[in-house]
């Protein structure tokens, strides 16, 4: 016991000092853990491998993992990403996996292994994509819903995969009858788990919720006694996870039980990818060289083709296909995790986990660095994209109007209040978020869909000519390259721009805004001379009155 626990602790430092380092890289933390495993296994500290107890805690990582994935499922959360995101998810997985599968048997893997792989290559990570589009402030732009709605219809298939092969005993020799019956309990299983969620257990937990001990103790008990019962019916256990939160995603006390659990699930699915790690490492990587280079080229570059194919079809344009596609150039933990049940239920051997091991670490560091750089991308393969775009657009486009004295980019929060303030016959307001361009559109102002990024918006006449342009953007870099564009130009608007800090502050004044906005320092002034002001109660009158109106839009 001395022993194991010694070499928890040593697994779990090396996992901080290689976490602190992926953190500095700006990369995943999963490459860390995955990176922790291969250095115990190579350097041979001790074995992770022979553990039944990590085994075991490798298992409670993934079963946690899919309870958490069960709990936060919202039953409407396919209606509400839209047809345009469920037609581009099931079209990239049924092409992604139908070419996958092509070039894993041409590499000469059996049927099920050759599966497997296709299967692997289709998903992409839900968590990484939504993390890199958060920090690029781009959830609520086009790409942005269409790519986290794709993941949804993505997440939603891989776990009815996973209950499929869970309950498949020997894949190899699965005939259709067993493969039926195993669809068929299934079935049975979920509605059974659905039924259960909706009329037995949310009053059971309210009542418990209580006591939020008790709480925690209770989740517990329900998750693990699902995989008893599953683990009889022949599935997994990692399945009874995913059926387990399922059932609790209707109770009240649902978010309460993932903030509990959450903690539980890092530190055990830590342990599944040190030990995922240490066995690609024990593995033998030779002929798997070539596979694992052009499998990771066909996620890097197919499947972001596939995507630029289908949403071009759609009638999108060639920028929202290739931002859209870049966020499926990589595969996810959803993979990996279905990789090590494959292996655990013997339908595949060590060495196509290792292969989907190394094209999961290749893929999820290199779309990393396209996904940050996608704007930089685009404009260096802009023509090239073009046969991608076909001639019956549905996409909302820049048109040309007739030109407007102020130009509002960004109307969300900063810009809902600038927009409230100005005459609308004299405002075009360019906005990123479709659902903002719809509601704004009914507001009556005039409005145009559009990014900051987009070389289009920035190129147009009808911002260069405008008398003052307002850029409501946090981000410094989209705002230096506005102000670089008219260092070139012998016209220019007076320009507003938006800093976060005191630094970027003085960096876009010296290079040439006009005027910044710090936001809590500009609403501080403004309600100081409002404040000293002679007419204080008709001012705070009249500021209350612009602003209900602002949180209308």
């Amino acid at each position: 016991m001395e022993g194991i626990i010694l070499e928890l602790a040593a697994t779990v430092v090396l996992v901080t000092i290689l976490s602190i380092f992926a953190r500095m890289l700006k990369q995943p933390f999963i490459l860390a853990y995955l990176a922790a495993g291969v250095l115990i296994a190579s350097f041979g500290f001790f074995n992770l491998t022979d553990h039944e107890t990590f085994k075991l805690f490798s298992d409670l990582g993934i079963m946690f993992l899919l309870f958490l994935v069960g709990l936060e499922i919202n039953y409407s959360s396919l209606k509400l990403v839209g047809k345009v995101s469920i037609i581009l998810g099931l079209g990239q997985i049924i092409f992604t996996s139908l070419f996958g599968y092509i070039i894993a048997s041409i590499f000469g893997y059996d049927w099920l292994a050759s599966l497997y792989i296709a299967v692997a290559l289709t998903f992409s990570s839900t968590i990484i994509i939504v993390k890199l589009l958060s920090d690029k402030k781009e959830l609520r732009s086009l790409h942005g819903k269409i790519s986290v709605g794709m993941l949804l219809v993505q997440d939603a298939v891989a776990v009815i995969i996973l209950v499929l092969l869970s309950g498949l005993t020997d894949g190899n020799n699965a005939g259709l009858a067993e493969i039926i019956l195993t669809l068929l309990k299934g079935t049975i299983l979920v509605f059974v788990t659905l039924w259960v969620g909706k009329r037995i257990i949310p009053a059971i937990f309210d009542r418990l919720a209580k006591s939020q001990e008790l709480l925690f103790i209770a989740s517990l008990a329900w998750v693990l006694g699902m995989a008893v019962i599953v683990s009889y019916m022949g599935f997994s256990i990692e399945i009874a996870g995913f059926l387990a939160g399922l059932a609790l995603s209707n109770s009240l006390e649902r978010l309460q039980i993932s903030n509990k659990i959450r903690s539980l699930r890092d530190f055990f699915i830590v342990l599944f990818f040190v030990l995922l790690g240490a066995s690609m490492a024990l593995s033998d990587l030779s002929g798997l060289t070539l596979p694992i280079i052009v499998f990771s080229l066909f996620v890097l570059i197919g499947n972001p083709i596939i995507v630029l194919s289908i949403l071009g079809f759609l009638g999108y344009r060639k920028r929202t296909g290739l931002l859209t596609g870049l966020t499926v150039a990589q595969i996810s933990e959803f993979s990996l995790i279905v990789a090590a049940v494959g292996l655990k239920l013997g339908h595949i051997d060590n060495s196509t986990v290792t292969l989907i091991t190394g094209v999961g670490i290749i893929t999820i560091t290199i779309s990393t660095y396209l996904i940050i750089n996608a704007d930089k991308l685009y404009k260096f393969l802009a023509n090239l994209l073009s046969i991608f775009e076909t001639r019956r657009i549905k996409e909302p486009v820049l048109k040309k109007q007739r030109k407007r004295k102020y130009v509002l980019i960004g109307c969300h929060r900063t810009g809902m209040g600038i927009a409230s303030l100005l005459p609308k016959n004299q405002l075009l307001i360019i906005e990123f978020d479709p659902d903002m361009v719809h509601k704004l559109n009914k507001q009556g102002y005039n409005v145009l869909f559009g990014d900051i990024t987009d070389p289009d918006i920035l190129d147009d006449m009808l911002v260069t000519n405008a008398d003052v342009l307002i850029i409501t953007s946090p981000d410094i870099q989209d705002n230096l390259s506005v102000l670089e564009m008219y260092k070139q130009k012998s016209k220019r608007p007076t320009i507003i721009v938006r800093a976060q800090s005191k630094e970027e502050l003085e960096i876009l004044y010296d290079n040439g805004a006009d005027y910044v906005l710090l936001p809590h320092l500009t609403a501080g002034q403004i309600l100081g001379h409002m404040i000293t002001s002679k007419n204080l109660e008709n001012g705070i009158r009249h500021m209350r009155k612009k602003e209900m109106e602002a949180i209308q839009l």
